[in-house]
Parts: C-alpha cells; sequence; structure tokens
C-alpha cells in the first residue's frame, strides 16, 4: 500500500454519486450477501474476519448494524475490544484477539481491535515507538496465520470521518435523547488528540499492510456502507463456494 496521509483523502462519496441510487445498489448488494453468508455457513471451507477502526463517532456501530445486521445471526459474530482487562493484560497483547479469531463458515467483525495496542497504546505514549513496531511484525504474522491456516479471509476497514465531522456528531450525543447513551465526556479530550492519531494510524496502515486496508470515505453513511457491503460481496464471490450437498451415510 505505501505510505498514506489521510489529509489527502477525500472523507466523503464522489460527488458524481447519487444518494438514492446507491442505497438502492446497497440494499440489492445485502440480499446477494445474506445468500452468500448462508452458503459460506453451509460449506463451512473459510472464514471472514472484518476489522473496523476508525475515530470515536466515525461510525463504527451504525455499520455493524446496517450492513451485517440484516445476515444470518447463527454465522455472524461481533467482538468489541475496550480497555484491556487485569487478565488480559497478563498475557500477550494479541492473547484476547487469537481467542476471537472466527471458526470456519463464520464472519466474525472486530469492533476495534488489535490495532488499538499500536495506535492507543502509542498515543498516550504507554509503549515506545520500538515496542510497537515489533508489534506491528506480531500482527502482520498474526494475520498471515489466519490466512494461511484457517482459510480466513481478512477485511480492514478505516472509516475515514472528517474531524468536523466527527465534532458535530460528539455534540449529537449531548442534544439528541437517543443517542446520550453513547456520549462520553472523554471522547472529546480524546479528539484533541487527533493529529498524533492520524500519524499512529499512517504507520500502522504502512507497517501492516501486508493484508491491505480499505480507506471508507465516512462523513456519509450511506456511502460508507456501500463501500463495505461492496467489498464483502467481492470477497465471498471470489471464493466460488459450493454447498456440500447430501451427506453419504
Amino acid at each position: 500500500m505505501g505510505k498514506i496521509t489521510l489529509s489527502s483523502i477525500s472523507t466523503r462519496a464522489p460527488k458524481e454519486l447519487d444518494k438514492q441510487e446507491t442505497k438502492a445498489k446497497t440494499e440489492a448488494i445485502l440480499q446477494k450477501l445474506d445468500d452468500l453468508q448462508n452458503l459460506l455457513y453451509a460449506e463451512s471451507k473459510h472464514s471472514i474476519l472484518i476489522v473496523i477502526q476508525g475515530m470515536d463517532a466515525s461510525g463504527k456501530d451504525g455499520v455493524i448494524r446496517n450492513v451485517f445486521g440484516k445476515l444470518n445471526p447463527q454465522g455472524v459474530t461481533v467482538r468489541s475490544f475496550k480497555v484491556p482487562t487485569a487478565e488480559e493484560l497478563s498475557h500477550d497483547f494479541l492473547w484476547r484477539i487469537h481467542h476471537a479469531a472466527p471458526a470456519k463458515g463464520v464472519i466474525q467483525i472486530f469492533n476495534r481491535s488489535h490495532y488499538e495496542d499500536v495506535l492507543v497504546t502509542r498515543v498516550h505514549n504507554l509503549i515506545d515507538d520500538a515496542t510497537a513496531k515489533k508489534r506491528m511484525k506480531a500482527i502482520n504474522d498474526f494475520e498471515q496465520l489466519l490466512a494461511e491456516h484457517n482459510s480466513t479471509q481478512i477485511l480492514k476497514f478505516y472509516l475515514h470521518i472528517s474531524p468536523e465531522e466527527q465534532q458535530e456528531r460528539l455534540n449529537e450525543r449531548i442534544e439528541d435523547p437517543a443517542k446520550q447513551w453513547k456520549y462520553n465526556a472523554q471522547d472529546f479530550e480524546e479528539a484533541k488528540k487527533w493529529n498524533t492519531y492520524m500519524k499512529a494510524y499512517e504507520d500502522a496502515f504502512e507497517h501492516c499492510d501486508n493484508i491491505p486496508w480499505t480507506i471508507v470515505p465516512a462523513d456519509q453513511n450511506w456511502y460508507k456502507e456501500h463501500v463495505i457491503a461492496s467489498t464483502l460481496l467481492k470477497t465471498l464471490q471470489g471464493l466460488n463456494m459450493k454447498y456440500p450437498g447430501l451427506k453419504k451415510d
């Protein structure tokens, strides 16, 4: 992938796209994904790991609900990674991650992920640059292990939101009663570290690109959902899956 400068990438959909047409295309894709996810589960030869990263209020929960929420919950699981517990901290940083890796036939979604351990930890000076580089190497090895030894397709999405849109959404959490449960004063403090977070993300993109990242413009939810749904559709179609048929006695 090479060096990425996030400030040079738009956070909005291409101007030529029509919102309603794109939403209609997304709905058609979701219907196809429903069938393909059932096929993935039935064949049980591959697994899918969806990594969703982004700043606070970039819409991680929304995309999980609107894209993956229409799939059969029997074959889709979601794991959120927050501040490590005391037990998790007593192990290596990938211990809790590997435990949540997808089984064959399953779509596993990481709402935040192993990348938090080279993002938040760096921004808050919990690890030095040398440790971060070692961790990124371990992440590459971990992802390669899943891909090569468990037929796991890994899709990594960064929800690219603008600081202006982030502030608007954070303020909505104060003003909108339906969103007040999401309010966390610490989110505003983290937002002040925007430039530091961008540098940490750009470094992770550069050094953890054996499996490439998709930078998803995320200021408009309809476009964000379309990009992620389209990428998943292409991935599943590329597996050339088949139903296993009747089992022999």
